[in-house]
């Protein structure tokens, strides 16, 4: 007999996915008999600069203190976080990956019944953590893969606790205007959270400053998500942190598990904060990267998305089977049939070698060599 059989689970698991994220170097390198040093991640969007130099250091001075709990506060980190963006450490919450911070989100808003808007092609969190609350998502046609803002304004009702919008979106890397994005946070009503998912937002050149309304205290229903995993090169730390005014920050510490960030974590982040010549190159190393890929896109004739992040999106007809080509040739790329995108792939911005061996064996996978 199934043990499991006899078990109450949670109903709410019955439908719930697994989140599939980008395949690990060493896993390809096994399951394909491959040198591991010989494969390339293209799937995840990291930094393919690495950590900054500065964090790699401070974390080499933290392996002494590591038998000790870290600082269930991240007192440090949180103050100097809060100096670099001008406001109060109460404005912040961290979280292991900004990925537990939509989970505080679910935890501290989304009952069960709860309606939750999203976009159509939108985050595979965003769907997980409503499901896993017991919420009734609400998806919203894209429009031109991005989201559609109004129509997702629209959307709400009385029932909606929160929405969830990506800008720049993953997967697709589309940019809402900023005047849509201010409508949407001014016109929703008070019961409803906005959560602004903003990991991307050091790729942009002139983002939207939404910070003076956390600063100034005039949207309490607005919490942005932001992230050290992308600009900073810090993915296998997982550290993300939340930005809202002070009692929905209250709100999402009572569902906080202790000791969520760990000592090098807290250590590396507060050094990269101050690396900006890492920020610089990283984002300088993205621009480069998405102009190559675009102009060869083109050349091929593959249709694309346009990227306001650090990966792009393109058209390559089997996504699935393009996907295994490339992993055969040790170039792991993410295939988008698990987001209802199945004729395409993901590909994120790599070192200008990198970008370049992807390219010829996208070539080849197509018989484009």
């Amino acid at each position: 007999m199934n043990a499991s059989a006899s078990l109450l689970l949670n109903p709410c698991l019955e439908h719930l996915p697994v989140y599939q994220p980008g395949r690990p170097i060493d896993e390809v390198a096994r399951e394909l008999g491959l040198p591991a040093d010989d494969v390339i991640k293209l799937a995840s969007n990291e930094n393919p600069l690495g950590p900054s130099p500065k964090a790699l250091a401070a974390m080499q001075q933290s392996l002494r203190s590591l038998h000790l709990y870290p600082d269930g506060n991240a007192f440090y980190l949180k103050r100097h976080l809060a100096d670099k963006l001008g406001v109060a450490p109460e404005n912040l919450i961290l979280g292991n990956g900004s990925n537990e911070v939509l989970e505080f989100v679910g935890h501290a808003l989304i009952l069960p019944g709860s309606e939750v808007v999203v976009s159509e092609y939108c985050f595979a969190v965003y769907p997980i953590v409503t499901h896993l609350c017991g919420g009734k998502l609400v998806s919203v046609p894209a429009r031109e893969y991005g989201h559609d803002l109004p129509a997702m304004r629209r959307a709400i009702t009385p029932r909606t606790a929160v929405v969830f919008a990506a800008n720049p979106n993953n997967p697709t890397g589309t940019l809402a205007s900023d005047d849509e994005v201010l409508e949407l946070i001014h016109e929703a009503p008070p019961h409803v959270l906005v959560v602004l998912d903003e990991a991307y937002i050091e790729f942009r050149d002139r983002p939207l400053d939404l910070l003076e309304l956390i600063r100034s205290g005039s949207k309490p229903n607005l919490l942005l998500t932001r992230t050290f995993s992308k600009i900073h090169g810090l993915a296998g730390l997982r550290l993300g942190y939340g930005i809202g005014c002070a009692e929905i920050i209250a709100a999402c510490e009572k569902v906080r598990q202790p000791f969520n960030i760990n000592t090098m974590a807290q250590v590396a982040a507060l050094a990269a904060l101050d690396d900006e010549d890492h920020q610089r190159r990283t984002k300088e190393n993205n621009a480069v990267g998405l102009r190559f890929f675009e102009e060869a896109f083109r050349a091929l004739g593959l249709p694309f998305v346009r990227s306001h992040a650090n990966f792009v999106l393109v058209k390559v007809g089997d996504g699935q089977r393009v996907f295994n080509e490339l992993q055969r040739q040790g170039v792991i790329v993410r295939p988008m049939g698990g987001y209802r995108l199945p004729e395409w792939i993901r590909i994120s911005v790599g070192t200008p070698a990198e970008n370049q061996r992807c390219l010829a064996s996208l070539k080849q996978a197509l018989g484009r060599a």
